[in-house]
C-alpha cells in the first residue's frame, strides 16, 4: 500500500522543550490511525504536521509524497482533509451548513464572490445527507447543536475527496446521545473500501470508532507503543500512556478503560 504519511526523527521544539520528541511513524493509505495520550503528550500538534500547519524543527516529515520544507503547502493542503474545533471557530456563524460544505472546494470559511457550479452543489448535498445533515442544509451553522457541528465540519473535511483527512477530537463535548450517532457513522465511513487514510486524535478509548486498524500511544512528546490497534492498545501500554494502571475492556469492537484500583 502507498505511504501517505511519513515522519523521520520528528522534533518540533517549542521554548527549549520538545513538544514532539524524535517521532517515526508511518501511515499507508489503507489504514485508519487513532492517536491517543494525555494532554500535552503531543497529539495536536502531531495532527498539525500531518496538515501541514507545522514545520518540524528538525526530522522528516513527509506528506502525500511532499516534503515539508521542500514544497508549495498551499497546493499540499486542498488534498488534506482537516477538521477541528479550532476551525470551526472561525466558521461565520451567519453561514449556512449547505455554504459552509460548499466552500471546502476553494478552501474559504464564508461564501463570496465565488462560482460554484452545479456539480459542486450536488456534491455538497450528497455529503451532507450521507453525514445525516440534508435536512439542515438551509440553518445557519451558528445555530446548530455541538454534535450537528462537529459532523458539519467532517462533511466539509471530505466535501474535496482528500487524500488523508485528519480529526481533531471529533466527539469531544457531545453528549451521549450526540456521540454515539457520530462515532456510528464514523465506523461505517472507516470501513467503506473508498475511504482515504484517516488519522483522529482522542484522549479516550470510548471513542474509538469501529473500524480503525492502528494507534499511536504518545506521551510527553514521545512514542510509547504504535501499531496495529488489537496488538498495541494494550493495558499495559495504556497504562504507561497515561502513568497509571490501566484495566482496559473490549467488546464487539469498542473499548473501555478505567484506573485499575476503580475496577477492582
Amino acid at each position: 500500500m502507498a505511504e501517505v504519511l511519513e515522519f523521520s526523527d520528528v522534533v518540533v521544539r517549542r521554548n527549549a522543550r520538545n513538544i514532539v520528541d524524535h517521532v517515526d511513524w508511518t501511515v499507508t493509505d489503507d489504514q485508519r490511525w487513532v492517536i491517543l495520550g494525555p494532554n500535552g503528550a503531543g497529539k495536536t500538534t502531531v495532527l498539525q504536521l500531518a496538515a501541514s500547519l507545522l514545520h518540524p524543527t528538525s526530522g522528516v516529515a513527509t506528506i502525500l509524497g511532499e516534503r515539508l520544507g521542500r514544497t508549495d503547502v498551499f497546493e499540499l493542503r486542498p488534498r488534506i482533509g482537516f477538521a477541528s474545533s479550532a476551525m470551526a471557530r472561525r466558521v461565520p456563524p451567519e453561514e449556512t451548513v449547505l455554504n459552509v460544505v460548499l466552500t471546502a472546494a476553494f478552501s474559504v470559511l464564508g461564501r463570496w464572490n465565488e462560482a460554484y457550479e452545479d456539480i459542486d452543489e450536488r456534491r455538497a448535498l450528497r455529503v451532507l445527507a450521507e453525514w445525516k445533515l440534508d435536512h439542515l442544509a438551509d440553518r445557519t451553522f451558528g445555530t446548530l447543536s455541538d454534535g450537528e457541528q462537529k459532523r458539519v465540519q467532517i462533511a466539509r473535511a471530505v466535501m474535496t475527496d482528500p487524500e488523508l483527512l485528519l480529526l481533531d477530537e471529533p466527539t469531544a463535548s457531545l453528549d451521549l446521545g450526540a456521540r454515539e450517532e457520530l462515532l456510528a457513522l464514523l465506523s461505517g465511513y472507516a470501513q467503506a473500501p473508498t475511504t482515504p487514510a484517516m488519522v483522529m486524535v482522542t484522549h479516550h478509548v470510548e471513542e474509538i470508532p469501529v473500524g480503525f486498524t492502528h494507534v499511536l500511544l504518545l506521551r510527553e512528546g514521545t512514542v510509547v507503543a504504535a501499531g496495529p490497534i488489537a496488538d498495541t492498545l494494550t493495558a499495559e501500554n495504556l497504562g504507561e500512556t497515561f502513568g497509571m494502571p490501566i484495566a482496559l475492556h473490549v467488546e464487539h469492537g469498542r473499548y473501555s478503560a478505567r484506573a485499575e484500583s476503580a475496577s477492582a
